[in-house]
């Protein structure tokens, strides 16, 4: 099972960006192999619109079964729900910190948006 998390670093001690479709970087882990790989996002962070869809549409051909970002806004939330991956919003301050979260089962599925378009 893999998991996206939003980042602006390259490794497990980077910060969690607490935005999705502009994060600058994805960290995809594989918590079958223990492994994992970043994924630049760098051509949404200033895309004028659609970064949310696109970002969306990068996680899923990317295999991610989860996302785990700070938040996310409407249009993106149909898509990654649309490819059957969840959501799970948290203000971790690491990525290391919000993977531990998740695997200790203490993040609650995001059941909507949780900010506006374009936030």
């Amino acid at each position: 099972m893999k998991i996206a998390f939003t980042t602006s670093g390259d490794d497990l001690n980077a910060p969690l960006d607490s935005r999705f479709g502009r994060a600058p970087k994805f960290l995809v882990y594989d918590l079958d192999n223990s492994t994992f790989e970043v994924i630049d996002n760098r051509q949404n962070l200033n895309a004028a619109q659609g970064a949310g869809i696109q970002s969306a549409e990068a996680v899923a051909r990317l295999g991610a079964n989860a996302l785990v970002t700070g938040h996310c806004g409407p249009k993106a939330f149909r898509v990654l729900v649309a490819a059957g991956i969840k959501i799970y919003n948290t203000d971790a301050p690491t990525v290391a910190t919000a993977l531990d979260l998740y695997r200790a089962g203490k993040l609650a599925e995001a059941k909507s948006a949780d900010v506006e378009g374009h936030w």
